[in-house]
């Protein structure tokens, strides 16, 4: 089986080469030939494979692979779904817990904020959690105290206000799920920070998630159409954040548990 592992051309340092070098190591060992391509590349010249495992987030790309007839992993929709937070809450309400979350109106500059942030506090109580629509690794997003603490966020950046939920400050639970089953799981907890992010400092401990989790877990993965994804739950049992191609290095070196090869292996199933 001939696969493109497609990366961004633009994110060229040490985690991503780690990541992207175990992934085509994981992929050689179970006879899988995983040829590194970068979305600059393939948006200039088209390559043949049976698959594209796409570890980004160049959704049009993604899309025009798929419409020249080549199996991408995750879809294009998929990691449209999860790369916007504002969306990711839209199409999972109603379908499974989540913090209540408001998503700011569109404008095309950076606009008066006020009247939404005002309400929006009314709603959702204080502090508040900020969250740009596009971001990883907790990146642009903050806690947020008071009305002007929030305004002085705002930016021309599409973002989202989301109830704090105190009793999961700088903890979470991470469960990767493969092919509808839940294949790792990880405690997370910042003590210095209300965001658990390993990249902020946060640590990872191995963790047993419970029948309730595992089902959220999948359900929201499910619903979201994906082969693969990393779930974020909080202490009350909300969905916090779904990823579409989250950073596994990190959780193989807590668990023991390499998740490339599970998969390789359900690309490979549904390729059949």
């Amino acid at each position: 089986m001939n696969g493109i592992l497609l990366v961004n051309h633009f994110l060229n340092n040490g985690k991503f080469n780690e990541l992207h070098k175990h992934l085509i190591g994981a992929a050689k060992k179970i006879n899988v030939n995983l040829v590194l391509k970068t979305n600059l590349e393939l948006s200039l010249k088209p390559e043949a494979a049976d698959f594209v495992l796409f570890w980004d987030k160049d959704i049009n790309l993604a899309a025009k692979l798929e419409k020249s007839g080549l199996p991408v992993f995750n879809s294009s929709k998929s990691i449209a779904l999860c790369d916007d937070k504002a969306r990711t809450y839209i199409e999972l309400e109603g379908v499974v817990a989540q913090p209540k979350t408001l998503a700011a109106p569109k404008s095309y500059f950076q606009s008066d904020m006020r009247c939404f942030v005002t309400k929006a506090v009314e709603i959702l109580g204080l502090p508040v959690v900020y969250k740009e629509c596009f971001g990883s690794f907790g990146e642009q997003v903050f806690l947020c105290r008071n009305t002007d603490e929030i305004l002085s966020h705002i930016s021309e950046k599409p973002f989202i206000l989301q109830e704090f939920i105190a009793e999961s400050s700088g903890r979470d639970i991470r469960l990767e799920i493969v092919g509808g089953k839940c294949v790792s799981a990880v405690r997370r907890e910042n003590k210095n920070d209300f965001r658990s992010n390993v990249t902020n400092g946060g640590k990872m401990t191995v963790y047993t998630p419970d029948k309730n989790e595992i089902e959220l877990a999948v359900k929201a993965c499910r619903h979201l159409g994906l082969t693969f994804g990393g779930v974020d739950i909080l202490e009350n049992g909300t969905v916090c954040e779904v990823n579409s191609n989250a950073h596994i290095i990190n959780i193989m070196h807590s668990t023991g548990i390499d998740i490339a090869p599970l998969i390789f292996d359900e690309i490979r199933s549904r390729l059949k």
